[in-house]
C-alpha cells in the first residue's frame, strides 16, 4: 500500500471514529467471503459502517482523534471495526446474532461514549435498549402521570354529572321545580 493511500485510509478513519457514538473492533477470523458479505449487509441495512483496516492505520486513527487509547491494546490479528452512528447498541445485537448463528465473528472490544466494555460483555450490550427505545420508554413514563390526571379529572366531571343527573331525576319525581325560585 502506498503513502498515499495509506494517508487516505488514516483520514477516512479519522473522520468515522469521530463521527460515531460507538466501535465495536471485531476479529473475524475463519469467516467465509459469503458470510462476510451477509455480515457488510446486515450492517448496512442498519447503518452501520463496517471496516477491515490495518492494525497501524487504525491505531493512527484512533490516536488523531484522541481519546481511544484504551482501544489501541486489542489491536493485534485481524481486526474489523464497526461504526455505530445514531444507533450504538444495534451493532452489538447484529454481532451477537452472527455470533450466535456461526460463532466466527468474536467481539474483542466496544468502545461507547468513550467507555471501554470487553467484548465478554457482548451479551450485556446487545441486551441494553436502543436509543429508540430508551427515548419511547422515558415519553409513556412521563405520559402517565398527565394520562392519571386527564383520567382523574373525567371520572370527577363523569361523577358529578351522575350526581346532578340524580338531583334532577329526584326533583321531577317528587314534583319540585329544576329552577331555584329565590
Amino acid at each position: 500500500m502506498k503513502k498515499k493511500q495509506k494517508e487516505q485510509n488514516v483520514a477516512e478513519v479519522t473522520e468515522r471514529v469521530s463521527r460515531a457514538s460507538a466501535l465495536y473492533f471485531t476479529d473475524f477470523t475463519g469467516i467465509t467471503v459469503e458470510e462476510a458479505n451477509d455480515l457488510r449487509r446486515e450492517f448496512r441495512n442498519a447503518g452501520v459502517d463496517y471496516r477491515v483496516v490495518k492494525n497501524t492505520l487504525a491505531r493512527r486513527a484512533l490516536t488523531e482523534v484522541g481519546g481511544y487509547d484504551s482501544a489501541l491494546e486489542c489491536l493485534r490479528g485481524p481486526t474489523g471495526i464497526v461504526f455505530g452512528y445514531d444507533d450504538p447498541i444495534g451493532p452489538a445485537r447484529i454481532i451477537k446474532k452472527f455470533y450466535d448463528k456461526s460463532e466466527k465473528l468474536k467481539l474483542k472490544l466496544c468502545v461507547f461514549e468513550h467507555k471501554v466494555y470487553d467484548g465478554a460483555q457482548l451479551n450485556e450490550l446487545a441486551m441494553l435498549p436502543s436509543k429508540n427505545e430508551a427515548i419511547a420508554s422515558i415519553l409513556s413514563i412521563v405520559d402517565s402521570p398527565i394520562a392519571g390526571v386527564v383520567g382523574a379529572v373525567a371520572a370527577v366531571l363523569r361523577d358529578l354529572t351522575s350526581v346532578l343527573d340524580a338531583i334532577e331525576r329526584r326533583k321531577s319525581e317528587t314534583g319540585e321545580s329544576s329552577t331555584n325560585p329565590a
